[in-house]
Protein backbone atom coordinates (compact mmCIF):
# COMPACT_ATOMS: atom_id res chain seq x y z
CA UNK A 1 0.00 0.00 0.00
CA UNK A 2 1.50 3.67 -0.81
CA UNK A 3 2.24 5.79 1.98
CA UNK A 4 0.07 8.96 1.88
CA UNK A 5 1.74 12.23 0.16
CA UNK A 6 2.82 14.56 2.48
CA UNK A 7 2.17 18.21 2.04
CA UNK A 8 5.95 19.02 1.06
CA UNK A 9 5.04 16.55 -1.67
CA UNK A 10 1.90 17.85 -3.11
CA UNK A 11 4.11 21.52 -2.73
CA UNK A 12 6.45 19.97 -5.41
CA UNK A 13 4.29 18.36 -7.55
CA UNK A 14 1.64 21.56 -7.54
CA UNK A 15 5.30 23.63 -8.39
CA UNK A 16 5.57 21.57 -11.75
CA UNK A 17 1.87 22.59 -12.80
CA UNK A 18 0.20 19.37 -11.15
CA UNK A 19 -3.33 20.32 -10.78
CA UNK A 20 -4.62 17.35 -8.45
CA UNK A 21 -1.99 17.75 -6.33
CA UNK A 22 -2.98 21.10 -5.21
CA UNK A 23 -6.63 20.26 -5.25
CA UNK A 24 -5.34 17.53 -2.77
CA UNK A 25 -3.49 20.63 -0.73
CA UNK A 26 -6.87 22.60 -0.79
CA UNK A 27 -8.85 19.80 0.16
CA UNK A 28 -6.82 18.91 3.25
CA UNK A 29 -6.57 21.85 4.39
CA UNK A 30 -9.78 24.02 3.53
CA UNK A 31 -11.80 23.40 6.45
CA UNK A 32 -9.48 23.78 9.57
CA UNK A 33 -8.59 26.95 7.67
CA UNK A 34 -11.99 28.11 7.28
CA UNK A 35 -12.47 27.72 11.26
CA UNK A 36 -9.96 30.05 11.82
CA UNK A 37 -11.14 33.04 9.12
CA UNK A 38 -14.80 32.66 10.68
CA UNK A 39 -13.45 32.49 14.57
CA UNK A 40 -11.89 35.63 13.39
CA UNK A 41 -14.77 37.20 11.30
CA UNK A 42 -18.18 35.55 12.56
CA UNK A 43 -19.42 35.36 9.40
CA UNK A 44 -19.18 32.65 6.72
CA UNK A 45 -19.45 34.03 3.68
CA UNK A 46 -17.30 36.44 4.81
CA UNK A 47 -14.82 33.65 5.76
CA UNK A 48 -15.64 31.94 2.78
CA UNK A 49 -14.21 35.11 0.57
CA UNK A 50 -10.85 35.12 2.87
CA UNK A 51 -10.25 31.59 2.22
CA UNK A 52 -10.82 31.58 -0.99
CA UNK A 53 -8.89 34.37 -1.55
CA UNK A 54 -6.45 32.47 0.35
CA UNK A 55 -5.95 29.59 -1.71
CA UNK A 56 -6.11 31.64 -4.92
CA UNK A 57 -2.59 33.59 -3.38
CA UNK A 58 -1.38 29.93 -2.74
CA UNK A 59 -2.15 29.20 -6.23
CA UNK A 60 -0.36 31.53 -7.94
CA UNK A 61 2.79 32.22 -5.24
CA UNK A 62 3.04 28.66 -4.69
CA UNK A 63 6.23 28.43 -6.88
CA UNK A 64 7.70 31.04 -4.35
CA UNK A 65 7.06 29.05 -1.81
CA UNK A 66 10.93 28.02 -0.48
CA UNK A 67 9.66 25.57 2.09
CA UNK A 68 11.54 26.52 4.89
CA UNK A 69 8.23 26.15 7.24
CA UNK A 70 5.56 24.13 7.06
CA UNK A 71 3.27 24.38 4.61
CA UNK A 72 0.13 25.08 6.84
CA UNK A 73 1.65 27.79 8.03
CA UNK A 74 2.61 29.61 5.21
CA UNK A 75 -1.11 29.04 4.48
CA UNK A 76 -2.31 29.91 7.70
CA UNK A 77 -0.20 33.19 7.88
CA UNK A 78 -2.05 34.17 4.72
CA UNK A 79 -5.73 33.59 6.18
CA UNK A 80 -5.00 35.48 9.29
CA UNK A 81 -3.67 38.29 7.66
CA UNK A 82 -6.35 38.60 5.16
CA UNK A 83 -8.75 38.16 7.88
CA UNK A 84 -7.66 40.78 9.65
CA UNK A 85 -7.57 43.41 6.84
CA UNK A 86 -11.60 42.40 6.07
CA UNK A 87 -11.95 43.26 9.42
CA UNK A 88 -10.13 46.53 9.15
CA UNK A 89 -12.08 47.26 6.11
CA UNK A 90 -15.52 46.46 7.63
CA UNK A 91 -14.59 48.98 10.98
CA UNK A 92 -13.65 51.50 8.02
CA UNK A 93 -16.67 51.15 6.21
CA UNK A 94 -18.50 50.53 9.40
CA UNK A 95 -20.51 47.73 8.23
CA UNK A 96 -22.54 46.05 10.97
CA UNK A 97 -21.23 42.96 12.27
CA UNK A 98 -23.56 39.94 11.52
CA UNK A 99 -24.07 36.66 13.65
CA UNK A 100 -24.92 33.76 12.05
CA UNK A 101 -25.56 30.70 14.43
CA UNK A 102 -26.12 28.26 11.88
CA UNK A 103 -23.30 29.19 9.56
CA UNK A 104 -21.33 28.45 13.64
CA UNK A 105 -23.37 24.81 14.05
CA UNK A 106 -22.57 23.58 10.76
CA UNK A 107 -18.55 24.43 11.27
CA UNK A 108 -18.77 23.08 14.63
CA UNK A 109 -16.69 25.90 15.71
CA UNK A 110 -18.67 25.04 19.61
CA UNK A 111 -15.31 23.15 19.92
CA UNK A 112 -13.17 25.73 21.24
CA UNK A 113 -15.85 25.61 24.36
CA UNK A 114 -16.23 23.59 26.94
CA UNK A 115 -18.35 19.98 26.36
CA UNK A 116 -21.60 19.55 27.91
CA UNK A 117 -23.52 16.10 27.90
CA UNK A 118 -26.48 17.22 25.41
CA UNK A 119 -29.10 14.55 26.63
CA UNK A 120 -29.34 17.62 29.29
CA UNK A 121 -31.27 19.90 28.31
CA UNK A 122 -30.30 22.54 30.78
CA UNK A 123 -26.72 21.94 30.43
CA UNK A 124 -27.57 22.65 26.51
CA UNK A 125 -28.72 25.79 27.39
CA UNK A 126 -25.53 26.15 29.48
CA UNK A 127 -23.37 25.41 27.04
CA UNK A 128 -25.39 27.71 24.49
CA UNK A 129 -25.00 30.59 26.97
CA UNK A 130 -21.13 30.01 27.89
CA UNK A 131 -20.60 29.66 24.73
CA UNK A 132 -21.94 33.17 23.71
CA UNK A 133 -19.83 34.46 26.55
CA UNK A 134 -17.20 33.12 25.60
CA UNK A 135 -17.43 34.32 22.02
CA UNK A 136 -18.28 37.65 22.80
CA UNK A 137 -15.12 37.66 24.83
CA UNK A 138 -12.57 36.67 22.39
CA UNK A 139 -14.64 39.49 19.90
CA UNK A 140 -13.77 42.15 22.34
CA UNK A 141 -9.72 41.17 21.94
CA UNK A 142 -6.99 43.09 19.65
CA UNK A 143 -7.37 41.01 16.04
CA UNK A 144 -4.15 39.59 16.76
CA UNK A 145 -4.54 38.56 20.22
CA UNK A 146 -7.67 36.85 18.49
CA UNK A 147 -5.44 34.82 15.99
CA UNK A 148 -2.99 33.83 18.56
CA UNK A 149 -6.17 32.18 20.85
CA UNK A 150 -8.01 30.95 17.79
CA UNK A 151 -4.58 29.30 16.91
CA UNK A 152 -3.48 27.92 19.64
CA UNK A 153 -7.02 26.75 21.37
CA UNK A 154 -8.68 25.85 17.91
CA UNK A 155 -6.16 24.37 16.06
CA UNK A 156 -3.81 23.24 18.83
CA UNK A 157 -0.87 25.08 17.49
CA UNK A 158 2.25 24.92 19.48
CA UNK A 159 3.83 28.01 20.86
CA UNK A 160 6.32 27.80 18.25
CA UNK A 161 3.91 26.73 15.22
CA UNK A 162 1.90 30.41 16.02
CA UNK A 163 5.38 31.86 15.67
CA UNK A 164 6.09 30.50 12.38
CA UNK A 165 2.84 31.33 11.22
CA UNK A 166 2.49 34.90 12.77
CA UNK A 167 6.05 35.67 12.05
CA UNK A 168 6.64 36.97 16.05
CA UNK A 169 8.44 35.50 18.01
CA UNK A 170 7.90 32.79 20.72
CA UNK A 171 8.42 34.59 23.53
CA UNK A 172 5.25 37.29 21.89
CA UNK A 173 2.73 34.84 21.39
CA UNK A 174 2.96 33.67 24.71
CA UNK A 175 2.86 36.86 26.29
CA UNK A 176 -0.13 37.22 23.67
CA UNK A 177 -1.71 34.69 24.73
CA UNK A 178 -1.36 35.32 28.72
CA UNK A 179 -2.99 38.74 27.92
CA UNK A 180 -5.72 37.59 25.84
CA UNK A 181 -7.16 34.67 28.21
CA UNK A 182 -6.34 37.38 31.31
CA UNK A 183 -8.66 39.87 28.97
CA UNK A 184 -11.15 37.08 28.56
CA UNK A 185 -11.25 36.06 32.39
CA UNK A 186 -11.61 39.39 33.63
CA UNK A 187 -14.96 40.20 30.25
CA UNK A 188 -16.79 36.82 31.91
CA UNK A 189 -16.27 38.28 35.67
CA UNK A 190 -17.63 41.54 34.55
CA UNK A 191 -20.41 39.71 33.42
CA UNK A 192 -21.01 37.34 35.98
CA UNK A 193 -20.68 40.29 38.38
CA UNK A 194 -23.68 42.23 36.47
CA UNK A 195 -25.60 39.18 36.12
CA UNK A 196 -25.36 38.86 40.31
CA UNK A 197 -25.81 43.05 40.68
CA UNK A 198 -29.36 42.42 38.52
CA UNK A 199 -30.20 39.58 40.28
CA UNK A 200 -29.89 41.43 43.53
CA UNK A 201 -32.65 43.80 42.37
CA UNK A 202 -35.30 41.58 42.15
CA UNK A 203 -34.75 40.39 46.17
CA UNK A 204 -37.39 42.14 48.22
Amino acid sequence: MNEPLTDQMLVERAKRGDEIAFSELVTRHYRRVLRVAFGLLKHQSDAEDVVQDAFARVYLRIKDFEGSSAFYTWLYRIVVNLSIDAIRKRRRERRAELEDESARDALGSNDLWPRYDDSHPDDSLQRQELGNQLKKALGDLPEIHQAVILLRELEGMSYEEIASTLKIKKGTVMSRLFHARKAMQTTLLMKEGSELLTGSEDVP
